[in-house]
């Protein structure tokens, strides 16, 4: 993008549109800005290197590792921990470059596992997978704050999300719940919200944007143990919590590809009540509410009201949508609906044609095709799975394909009739 404005400068100036002065200041500020910043790709190469050269290393090791005697092997063990450590350490005392520190940092990072990993093997220390990360993650938690590392922090997201999805996953028969989780995550926290103060554009930001509600998303499964049924409220409660956090201004404003939040929680929730709108799903036998689900519901439930609160107060919903009122109608729905099978399965559908209605109204306010084919794929998805658990002839199946064909031919023709039409009365 800079580079495009300053080879535009001088058609610019020619045209008398700015003063050579004015480009001049122009000029000079880009490459300043440019000889600053650290070059990205650099960086990612950086990284990149690190990896290798600590994989590297494990690989040759392992080769000839029954060759060596324990002494050995120790030494071996510590040595790639030891010269991490001291990466580290002269990357912070000579202040240097970004890249450095993402690259030490990093190197570091997998020294710290290699070791753990070699001792334990080395003088046959018992453990499970599960401790072996969480110690793992907590000796590594101080290096983002001390390195101001994005890699670090994106590191720690991951292996987060992997020891939980080991706590709760890995093991059928184990009624463990991730709790620590909560806690790790919140570790990195004060790192992303830097991010979003200082760097609320930058491209690193909109990657932790995918990466919490992705984590999210994944772990919350870990803690459904007895009632597997309301797994779904909670994951219903937990996507509008992402959507109505990615309707905040902040959020809102940006790049949609950049707001994870709101395609996470806009994705969640009509997947979800798609998968609902079947008949099967409403018959079950009646719900307990005093389990650890029923818990989490009320908590996911409490959430979402407090900040829809929040966003009331402060005057951030401007008009009505449908997707931020979802997860009321899903928890009502919930206490009775179970017991209602046709009742619960009629609701979950009109709602479903009611979301496809309102995500075309926003792309059709906002002259944004994306959204608004968006609310249309939501109609058509409706429909085929209406195709596949109802009864009607094949004659009615095809004339609502061809309606829903249609429907994607005119609404896109005449949102483009109105955008041309727009276009020509801004410039008259």
């Amino acid at each position: 993008m800079n580079s495009r404005l300053l080879k535009e400068l001088p058609d610019l100036v020619n045209n008398a549109v700015i003063s050579q002065e004015v480009a001049a200041n122009i000029e000079t500020y880009y490459q300043s800005q440019q000889s600053n910043s650290p070059n990205r790709l650099f960086v990612v190469f950086g990284v990149l290197g690190s990896l290798l050269v600590g994989l590297g290393v494990i690989l040759i090791l392992a080769h000839n590792w029954d060759d060596f005697s324990r002494s050995t092997k120790t030494l071996f063990a510590f040595s790639p921990l030891l010269i991490g450590q001291i990466s580290v350490a002269f990357s912070i005392l000579k202040k240097k470059s970004k890249t450095w520190k993402e690259a030490s940092g990093t190197f570091l990072f997998f020294t710290v596992g290699s070791s753990i990993a070699l001792v334990s093997q080395i003088y046959n220390i018992p453990g499970d997978l599960s401790a072996y990360v969480l110690t793992w993650i907590l000796l590594c938690a101080p290096l983002i704050y001390l390195l101001k590392s994005n890699m670090l922090a994106i590191l720690h997201l991951v292996f987060v999300t992997f020891y939980a999805y080991e706590i709760g996953y890995g093991n059928y028969y184990s009624d463990e719940t991730p709790w620590m989780y909560l806690v790790l995550i919140a570790i990195a926290l004060p790192h992303y919200i830097q991010l979003l103060k200082h760097k609320t554009n930058d491209n690193i930001t909109s990657v932790f944007n995918w990466l919490y509600p992705l984590s999210f998303t994944i772990v919350l499964g870990a803690f459904v143990k007895d009632l597997s049924e309301l797994g779904f409220l909670m994951y219903i409660l937990l996507f509008s919590i992402f959507y109505t956090i990615g309707k905040i201004p902040f959020f809102d404003s940006q790049k949609l590809r950049k707001n994870g939040y709101l395609i996470f929680g806009s994705l969640g929730i009509v997947i979800l009540m798609l998968t609902m709108s079947f008949d099967g799903f409403w018959s079950v036998e009646q719900l307990l509410f005093f389990a650890q689900e029923s818990y989490l519901s009320l908590v996911l439930f409490i959430v979402n009201v407090l900040i829809l609160g929040f966003a009331f107060y402060k005057h951030w919903i401007k008009s009505f949508n449908l997707f931020q009122y979802v997860f009321i109608l899903f928890a009502l729905l919930y206490l009775g609906g179970l017991n209602l099978p046709v009742v619960g399965t009629i609701i979950v559908n009109v709602l479903i044609l009611a979301l496809g209605i309102t995500t075309i109204k926003i792309g059709a306010d906002k002259f944004h095709f994306g959204i608004l084919n968006y609310g249309l794929f939501i109609i058509t998805a409706l429909v085929v799975c209406r195709f596949f658990d109802t009864n009607m002839s094949f004659v009615i199946r095809g004339l609502l394909f061809v309606g829903v064909g249609l429907s994607f031919f005119l609404t896109n023709y005449i949102m483009l009739r109105k955008q041309k039409s727009k276009a020509k009365t801004l410039k008259q």
